[in-house]
């Protein structure tokens, strides 16, 4: 029996790297009727036999995600642009808490460095980074701060997320330039020629493996709990003990630590916003479930 990982699933196939060869694999009947779950990344246990296998067994996951369907991932790099498109804090920080919701190790990459306003720059990285984030400020164009950010991945299962026009594919590409055709080597073995976003792929990156993915810029909220919301925010936790109500909603509260950390310029006000306006759409969401 061998250990490998899921590197694709396609029409009832799963590809298994074992080793550095990929083997065809299936799986075993028995699985089937326990309803299994597999999908890239995870580690499974196979009998082989050439280049083919049969999956025996899934071993269990550090963590998962279902949009896109990836599992046990070392490094979610969360890319946003210093230029255009516009930076959103919302966006990032709804990015944020749904990858704290599923045990994600976040990296933040602030692309196109070189087109942005150097004070604005300065500004958006101290304020993650003192909220407890790793920030990389970079430009694909560039090269700008590319070698701390490929030193951060070395060797990792990493997957790039973020709105379309951050510069996600220039990046992964000046990250590592044979980045391209090793996506493009995979799909011809494993899908006849025909490369698609249709499926999440990994494939060899940095020492590591890079998930290849379908639209990962999902901003639904989707299994965000309203009260363990705060808790997604990590700054304001040496705040929450001079609230005067626990729980603190740090909303309508008059006495709340978090509300005069905010004031004091001790947590960023565009942090505070972004808080307020989950905790706005997860209220509205609950309230339409309610009603049905």
């Amino acid at each position: 029996m061998s250990e490998g990982r899921v590197i694709k699933a396609y029409n009832s196939f799963y590809y298994v790297d074992a080793g550095g060869v990929t083997y065809t694999c299936k799986v075993k009947g028995r699985m089937k009727q326990a309803r299994f779950s597999l999908c890239p990344g995870d580690l499974v246990t196979f009998d082989r036999e050439g280049t083919e296998g049969m999956i025996t067994a899934v071993l269990p996951r550090r963590n998962f995600m279902t949009r896109p369907t990836v599992a046990n991932l070392d490094a979610l790099v969360l890319t946003m642009s210093l230029a255009e498109p516009r930076f959103s804090p919302l966006i990032l920080d709804k990015l944020l808490v749904l990858a704290a919701t599923h045990q994600m190790p976040v990296l933040i990459a602030l692309n196109k460095l070189d087109a942005a306003d150097p004070a604005e720059a300065g500004q958006l990285v101290q304020i993650y980074r003192q909220a407890g984030y790793q920030v990389f400020p970079v430009a694909a164009k560039t090269g700008a701060g590319l070698p701390e950010l490929q030193a951060a991945l070395a060797g990792k299962i990493t997957a790039f997320g973020g709105p379309s026009g951050v510069g996600k594919s220039s990046l992964m590409n000046a990250l590592d330039p044979e980045l391209a055709q090793q996506t493009g080597a995979l799909s011809e073995k494993i899908s006849r020629g025909r490369h698609t976003t249709r499926f999440t792929a990994l494939v060899p990156f940095n020492g590591g493996y890079l998930a290849d993915t379908p639209g990962f810029g999902n901003v639904f909220l989707e299994g965000v709990e309203l009260g363990k919301l705060s808790g997604y925010f990590p700054e304001f936790a040496a705040y929450e003990q001079e609230c005067k109500f626990t729980p603190c909603t740090h909303d309508h509260e008059k006495i709340c630590g978090v509300k005069s950390a905010v004031a004091a310029g001790k947590i960023a006000r565009s942090r505070y916003a972004s808080y307020l306006a989950l905790r706005q759409e997860l209220t509205a969401a609950g309230e339409r479930m309610y009603r049905k």
